[in-house]
């Protein structure tokens, strides 16, 4: 039998900042933000920003995307 939807939803646990990601990853945050801003599944929850001030990023990235994104970057041998 399927998954309900209510099975589907992710708990915040399985939900990663920046520095958790970068830290796994062995990268700057800077670059993990790069390489998830725009991935599927990641959430944004930082401010807009304006003309006089600075936007915040403060993203979220599910488990699941990044298990997806290091298996797709594994190297084959």
């Amino acid at each position: 039998m399927g998954k309900t939807s209510s099975e589907e939803r992710l708990t915040p646990r399985e939900f990663l900042s920046i520095d958790e990601v970068a830290q796994i990853l062995g990268v700057s945050t800077a670059t993990a933000t790069r390489q998830f801003e725009f991935a599927e599944g990641v959430i944004d929850i930082g401010t807009a920003g304006s003309l006089h001030r600075r936007r915040k990023r403060l993203l979220r990235v599910p488990r699941r995307t990044l298990d997806r994104y290091i298996v797709e970057r594994r190297v084959r041998r």
